[in-house]
């Protein structure tokens, strides 16, 4: 019997299958963390890409900085994010589109979320 994996509207799991899926890319992403990596990135991105091995949905997805099309294609946002910092962008630029809020929206439900009713104040 195979189980069914749980769904979310609107989110992309990420699982062991994503995780095998996104090998390549995350690999990639996690490289960033070297700035002679980033600059190699920067000076010809399509011959980065083919030297970590990306298959077109994550070329694709890079080329046209989706980040939503990255995490389909097996990204994790903790690796996305060192893509994201090339492209001067910060987690919360991320979170924002993978909800498909603003930056400003998607910062004021991270704080409405942190606020505590008055009920457990001190």
């Amino acid at each position: 019997m195979t189980a069914t994996k749980p769904q979310i509207p609107g989110t992309t799991l990420f699982d062991g299958d994503q995780a095998q899926k996104g090998y390549a890319l995350n690999k990639m992403c996690f490289s960033f963390n070297s700035a002679d990596q980033r600059n190699a990135f920067k000076a010809d991105e399509a011959a980065y890409m083919a030297a970590y091995g990306l298959n077109e949905e994550q070329a694709r997805a890079i080329r046209e900085r989706d980040v939503l099309g990255l995490l389909a294609a097996g990204g994790n946002v903790y690796y996305l994010a060192k893509f994201a910092g090339i492209l001067g962008l910060d987690v919360q630029d991320l979170g924002a589109a993978q909800t498909g809020m603003s930056k400003d929206a998607f910062k004021a439900m991270l704080l409405a979320q942190n606020q505590q009713p008055d009920t457990l104040a001190a």
